[in-house]
């Protein structure tokens, strides 16, 4: 196993030499490109033989399939857990999916860096397949809250999932490209982490407040 220390202080995370391996490509990835990137940059970045990649892997190709398979795995389980909670409504369970998401776009920026590329140029079929599985989860996930939500009077109107989806989506994805040129655009002087900071929060706000609309809650 290798040792890896995460942002928190005082927080040990272990992860596998696989992990590790994945981490390092999805970071050269993000950076060059994954043409542009060779399996000997993954190894020393990963600061294992490049050996070890056909190993693990098999291939490149290999390694980016199982790169998106590792990341849609954990998104698709979070939606799962939040959705099963029982001491929640479907308002309170729909925004912590929101926010969890928005966390995952913030914090793995290389990751939805490959994944946007990937999604434009649509040549690899097995990466298609993983995400188009991830989404319909997602969209699964969704509709169970609206539906629920609406029997239950927590929503008021229930529209059509596949639009809620896109909004959520659409508006976070655009949100997270643009976010440097409206920081110039706004003339904001702060530092970089704290514009950062207090623009993904108006990104929850201004999603919540658009949620509201589309399903006629409102809050007590």
């Amino acid at each position: 196993m290798f040792v890896t220390f995460a942002p928190v202080k005082n927080v040990i995370i272990m992860i596998s030499k696989e992990e590790n391996i994945l981490f390092a490509a999805e970071k050269l990835f993000a950076e060059k490109g994954f043409d542009a990137t060779s399996t000997r940059e993954i190894s020393t970045a990963a600061n294992v033989n490049v050996s070890m990649i056909s190993y693990y892997f098999g291939s490149k190709e290999q390694l980016l399939e199982n790169l998106f398979e590792y990341r849609m795995k954990e998104s698709t389980s979070f939606m799962k857990e939040i959705v099963a909670k029982q001491n929640l409504n479907e308002w309170e369970k729909l925004i912590m999916v929101v926010n969890r998401y928005i966390d995952r776009v913030e914090q793995l920026k290389e990751f939805y860096r490959v994944m946007q590329t990937e999604q434009i140029t649509n040549k690899n079929p097995r990466i298609n397949e993983i995400l188009k599985r991830s989404k319909l989860g997602f969209i699964g996930g969704y509709n169970e809250l609206l539906n629920k939500g609406f029997e239950n009077k927590v929503f008021t109107k229930k529209p059509k999932v596949e639009l809620a989806h896109a909004t959520i989506i659409g508006t976070v994805f655009y949100a997270f490209n643009g976010l440097k040129m409206y920081r110039e655009y706004s003339g904001n002087k702060s530092s970089e982490e704290a514009y950062k900071t207090e623009y993904f929060n108006d990104l929850r706000q201004h999603i919540k407040q658009i949620l509201k609309d589309l399903l006629g809650y409102e809050e007590k």
